[in-house]
């Protein structure tokens, strides 16, 4: 299975997913279907107790349900419970809740809508413009978000080919990058702006953006000249990388008198 994570929006919640290209489905967290349900505060212990209550009327579900490593407040990756969108329409029987059906229609919308994209990838820009203009985000900001995922997609494509795998070693050259030119880990930095699972990246100004494209795409160009082929390698080019965009960032800072790296998200964006 090739993972892909990402993240869901119901109802402005958050639900984290994994997409399975081989068997071209999604897989979803049980714990944020649970607290999207329930708005239940201890999502994690309600599930424990469906499991069991499943367990002993006798249903197979809980034991199909299997486990993906998915990223979690602190910006890692742990194993976590998921189910496909069928074992998911099962589930949401089980779980009293008035947002069942709209739940469920979603369900159906985004197995429907990742099939599309398939065939069809312009469809998934399109998705991404009309979520950002939704959100409120200003045309100058979603035109800078739109190249940073593209510049992403670069890094990460140039890490595959280096043999790094996907998930935590991802994680960790992505944390020596944001430290090399923010001067901060990922977690210090999505604390600064009082984050919790929301994206880092669609809470950063347009000239964090910049500078983070910066960094990953210079680390990206010094990888295809040094082809490394270990993992103390591949770190240490992320460290190169960040460090460039740093020292952008310091310049700046000494010629505007201002901070760059802010405490400001997206809602405060908005206003």
């Amino acid at each position: 299975m090739e993972p892909k994570n990402s993240i869901k929006i119901f109802e402005s919640k958050q639900v984290r997913s994994v997409w399975d290209s081989e068997q071209e489905k999604w897989y979803i967290s049980i714990v944020d279907v649970i607290a999207v349900l329930t708005g239940s505060s201890r999502p994690r212990k309600y599930w424990d107790d469906l499991k069991r209550k499943l367990q002993a009327e006798g249903s197979e579900l809980s034991e199909k349900i299997g486990q993906l490593k998915m990223q979690s407040a602190d910006g890692k990756f742990y194993k976590t419970d998921a189910a496909d969108v069928e074992q998911l329409f099962r589930l949401i029987q089980s779980v009293p809740s008035p947002k069942a059906e709209p739940f469920k229609q979603w369900l159906a919308q985004i197995a429907r809508e990742r099939l599309e994209e398939i065939d069809d990838p312009e469809q998934g820009i399109d998705r991404v413009l009309e979520y950002y203009h939704r959100k409120g985000y200003s045309e100058a900001w979603i035109n800078q978000r739109l190249k940073s995922i593209e510049v992403r997609k670069e890094l990460t494509d140039e890490w595959e080919r280096r043999g790094v795998q996907k998930g935590q070693e991802y994680a960790t050259l992505t944390d020596i990058i944001t430290q090399g030119w923010s001067g901060m880990t990922t977690k210090q930095y999505k604390q600064l702006k009082g984050l919790k699972t929301e994206s880092l990246r669609d809470n950063m100004t347009n000239l964090e953006l910049v500078l983070n494209m910066l960094a990953e795409a210079t680390t990206t160009e010094i990888s295809k000249e040094k082809t490394p082929t270990t993992a103390e390698g591949n770190r240490e080019i992320a460290r190169q990388g960040g460090q460039i965009a740093g020292n952008t960032r310091k310049e700046i800072e000494a010629k505007t008198g201002k901070k760059v790296v802010s405490p400001v998200n997206a809602k405060k964006l908005f206003k």
